[in-house]
């Protein structure tokens, strides 16, 4: 085994280096894409690819048996001016493997393929095990984990069908967690909010003056507090982050003032029970822009998360959202990397974490097996 596991991670790092060399901001991802199908066919495990999406299954995949889907990004931010290296350049200095995409989440994905090729061939698994390298996380866009979850192909390959779909799935989700279980993660709603008022002169005392409608709703977001306080999570947390109105002039009482608010919901509470509790307190219309990244959890009593436990690893609420939010199954998120590191100047992983990332994820996934 560990003759095996040294060439896997040493052929994952060459992958990261190669994945790091290639830009693939979200939606531009179709370089690294196909670097990633070429990896899993020269190692002969049969990849699709859907749009910028590479799957690929276990070679004795049983339609009878559940699916253990291992997924991670293959897209990036792009980098910001803080850079002082090239973070296309995946230069290795102080046993740091630096470069854009190489903490989130490249080191994960390359981990999860590795502890995918791992059992690849192996025979009589409880599970049967799904790599998917996919695009658009850091946008949550839908041609990414959403679209493939719903491609004929993908379904069909994986014996999906009718009202059965994804029974008995289980996911692993790569990102960067310092290798500690995140068990729990809030979900995002943002709404887009219009108080209304009356326009009218300023010196006239005219009109009825929206920003002073928006105030009171806004002081609401400010102090209202939900009841049911998540172990994991903490609260609902709302934040005011933008207001506007359309007025340019100093001397208009304005008609109508917008803002927008930040919703991170913990997994207590549905995003329809945290719209109806707003609806019945605030006077602005209030439009949520999507409620399609919601609160996830996973139960203390899945065999992975006591794998996990078993192992060492801790457990904890996420605060960032992930794939995860989109996938219909229980998911774990675990991967190598520090969360604080992601989409900052001249990211880095450690070479270690890469390689401890693969022992982990094989080690995880023999609990399972």
């Amino acid at each position: 085994m560990g003759d095996r596991v040294d060439i896997l991670s040493e052929e994952s790092l060459e992958l990261l280096r190669k994945l790091i060399s290639i830009p693939s901001f979200s939606k531009e991802e179709d370089k690294t894409a196909e670097a990633i199908f070429n990896f899993l066919d020269v190692h002969q495990a049969s990849p699709y690819r859907v749009g910028n999406n590479i799957f690929a299954l276990s070679k004795n995949f049983d339609p009878g048996k559940p699916v253990l889907l291992l997924n991670s990004h293959h897209d990036t931010v792009r980098p910001n001016k803080g850079y002082t290296v090239n973070p296309f350049d995946p230069v290795e200095k102080d046993k740091k493997l630096f470069g854009l995409g190489s903490n989130d989440a490249g080191g994960a994905l390359v981990s999860l393929i590795a502890a995918f090729l791992f059992y690849f061939e192996k025979e009589n698994l409880n599970q049967n095990l799904v790599i998917a390298a996919t695009a658009e996380e850091e946008i949550s866009g839908k041609d990414g984990i959403e679209m493939l979850l719903k491609n004929e192909e993908f379904l069909k390959a994986t014996n999906n069908n009718g009202n059965q779909l994804f029974k008995g799935w289980t996911g692993i989700v790569g990102e960067p967690t310092l290798l500690q279980m995140a068990i729990a993660e809030r979900g995002l709603m943002v709404l887009d909010c219009i108080a209304n008022g009356m326009a009218g002169h300023a010196a006239r005392e005219e009109g009825e003056n929206s920003i002073y409608n928006a105030i009171k709703d806004i002081n609401w977001f400010q102090s209202y507090k939900f009841e049911k306080v998540s172990e994991f999570l903490g609260p609902v947390k709302m934040s005011v982050t933008v207001i506007e109105t359309e007025n340019k002039a100093h001397n208009v009482v304005p008609a109508q003032c917008k803002f927008v608010v930040d919703v991170r919901v913990n997994e207590l509470y549905s995003f329809q029970e945290v719209l109806e509790t707003i609806g019945k307190n605030v006077k602005s219309e209030v439009q949520p822009r999507s409620t399609r990244l919601r609160s996830t959890a996973i139960s203390l009593d899945h065999p992975l998360v006591k794998a996990g436990i078993s192992m060492g690893k801790s457990y904890y609420g996420s605060p960032t959202t992930s794939d995860k939010a989109l996938m219909p199954f229980p998911a774990l998120k675990i991967g190598p990397g520090d969360s604080a590191r992601s989409h900052s100047a001249n990211e880095y992983i450690y070479v270690d974490e890469v390689k401890e990332g693969v022992r982990t994820y094989i080690r995880l996934l023999e609990a399972v097996l």
